[in-house]
């Protein structure tokens, strides 16, 4: 398959052609302007596929160039699609008129829904040509899909994108969402097609794939993509649907909703001129986790007309996210190849892949999903079980039984303890009554309700602290949070193979939000130790080093409390 790539040597047009260039079946033509930089572009490719520089000027005579590449497909990836001028569809036209087939990565709503009107003359010349080829609307819709089952009925859609602040965002995107960025965006809200303002329309929420370690929570702001149109016409029964991306920094991203809200206002009429500043900012004013996500949530009506709430969740580690945007156009390439070509007509992309298609493509990367039930993970279900979602079930048999039980119960068994020397970790061991150094001494937990949370209480040899747990809300969202007095530590259930690992991600002092700098940490796991419960406890801090560190492990014990 001869593929003409438009942008080929951009943000997603590079990225669609790093996912094909290990397949000998493709041949590539990288496109853009320069010949120069597709050929740099092209020389550092790598793979197997054949990876050929060429000069398109979509703004020339387009049907001729493509005559004379003679590509099997063209994949416009180049944009802004909202800025295209008065003859936005020139490539496509000239694609059906040849008979080569098409499909883009716009993100514009107004492009995607305008490109039917070349439905009848692609069906005629036997082509596709499919607009929006992307996260938003196709793996949106994807994600929709595969959380509703029969029966149910679906009420709203919210979605969201959450870019690792590394992940390099193309000048043409920051130029598409500063030209609308404080302007109505048409949406579905409460059944009523209305208007809200993007990036100032906002609402949170944290990424968590069950059992895996979350995103914090983010902000989201509202964008114009194709979803918000695309959405409820497959899916006529919605009252509300709303996307978001939420950018990072958080100190960026409000600062940029700040000057939406001048356009807001009527003080300037667009923020585009101030798309390479933008740009500029966004590329080196850059801290925080290299890793990004992206979420879909539904709500509704099951069956039998109870509620019905569930969420995806993906999380991709690095440099692997930014592939995401592109994989969908890989995924339909790779299909056409296999056989399942997409039928004839122009549309929108939004129904032609499954989650399932996208599988090749995020097994190949650090990209994990999972999928969360909140009606399942209500407050009556054990808080380990709230918190780890659908990983509880994955977790050994021991580990379960001492988080599952309810009311009052008690564990008995043996544990090694080690101390640190250090005056600063002395003290901070004596502040939390952690035990002292021995080598094998007889540990008692008590875990008892206390409403949503439960107290722990934990006795070696007659010494003991306790803490109360409970799951995190707000800031501490999807965290399990372990109280000390006055401290609060959000945890990070995350499972690892057979073992449940804690991770600290957040803590508080006297409600004061604390520096994630200064937290304490170590490597603290559970785990079937025999047929008995195993757990190996790490506390270390900055500049303290250990603190303690106690292991063994923990049976039933006769008797609730003594």
């Amino acid at each position: 398959m001869k593929v003409l790539i438009l942008g080929g040597y951009g943000t997603f047009g590079g990225r669609l052609a790093m996912l094909l260039a290990g397949d000998l079946r493709f041949v590539l033509l990288i496109a853009g302007r320069s010949r120069e930089k597709a050929a740099s572009f092209c020389a550092s490719l790598g793979g197997g596929a054949r990876a050929l520089p060429l000069a398109f000027d979509r703004e020339g005579d387009v049907a001729a160039q493509l005559r004379a590449a003679a590509p099997d497909i063209v994949v416009d990836a180049s944009g802004p699609f909202q800025a295209y001028g008065a003859e936005p569809y020139r490539v496509v036209e000239s694609c059906v008129a040849l008979g080569i087939d098409y499909l883009d990565l716009a993100d514009g709503a107004d492009f995607v829904a305008g490109i039917a009107r070349f439905d009848a003359a692609a069906r005629a010349r036997g082509v596709y040509a499919l607009a929006g080829v992307s996260s938003f609307p196709v793996l949106t819709a994807a994600a929709v899909r595969a959380l509703l089952k029969n029966g149910e009925t679906l009420d709203s859609v919210s979605a969201g994108i959450a870019p690792s602040p590394f992940a390099g965002v193309g000048l043409n995107v920051i130029r598409a969402i500063a030209g609308y960025a404080g302007k109505g965006v048409p949406i579905l809200r409460d059944g009523r097609a209305t208007r809200a303002p993007a990036l100032i329309d906002s609402r949170r929420f944290t990424i968590a794939p069950p059992g895996c370690l979350p995103l914090g929570r983010i902000r989201f702001s509202l964008v114009d993509v194709p979803d918000l149109a695309v959405v409820p016409a497959i899916w006529p029964s919605l009252r509300s649907v709303w996307v978001g991306a939420g950018p990072v920094p958080a100190s960026l991203h409000r600062g940029l909703s700040l000057l939406a809200w001048l356009v807001r206002l009527g003080l300037v009429r667009s923020l585009a001129p101030l798309a390479r500043l933008f740009h500029w900012a966004i590329s080196r004013l850059r801290w925080g986790e290299h890793r990004g996500g992206m979420f879909v949530s539904v709500a509704g009506r099951d069956a039998t007309g109870g509620a019905m709430a569930r969420s995806w969740h993906m999380l991709a580690e690095g440099d692997d996210g930014p592939f995401i945007p592109s994989m969908a156009a890989a995924a339909i390439l790779r299909r056409a190849l296999a056989g399942a070509k997409p039928a004839p007509g122009a549309r929108s992309a939004a129904r032609e892949l499954e989650l399932g298609d996208y599988a090749p493509e995020f097994s190949a990367r650090r990209i994990v999903t999972g999928v969360r039930d909140t009606v399942e993970e209500g407050v009556t279900a054990p808080l380990f079980r709230r918190i780890l979602g659908r990983a509880w079930d994955d977790l050994p048999e021991r580990v379960r039984a001492l988080h599952a039980r309810a009311g009052a119960h008690a564990w008995e068994g043996v544990a090694s303890v080690e101390r640190g020397r250090g005056l600063p970790a002395r003290a901070v061991a004596a502040l939390f009554r952690f035990p002292r150094a021995a080598a094998a001494v007889p540990l008692r937990v008590e875990i008892a309700p206390r409403g949503e949370r439960s107290m722990w209480r934990r006795r070696f040899a007659g010494r003991g602290f306790t803490s109360v747990l409970g799951a995190g809300r707000g800031r501490f969202e999807r965290l399990l949070v372990e109280r000390f007095g006055p401290f609060a530590f959000g945890v990070a259930l995350v499972r690892d193979g057979e073992t449940l690992r804690y991770v600290v991600r957040r803590w508080s002092a006297f409600g004061v939000p604390m520096p994630r700098a200064w937290a304490p940490g170590g490597a603290t796991r559970e785990y079937d130790d025999a047929g008995r419960f195993g757990f190996d406890v790490e506390i270390r801090a900055p500049l303290a080093g250990l603190i303690v560190r106690y292991k063994g492990w923990l049976e039933p014990a006769s008797e609730p409390g003594r």
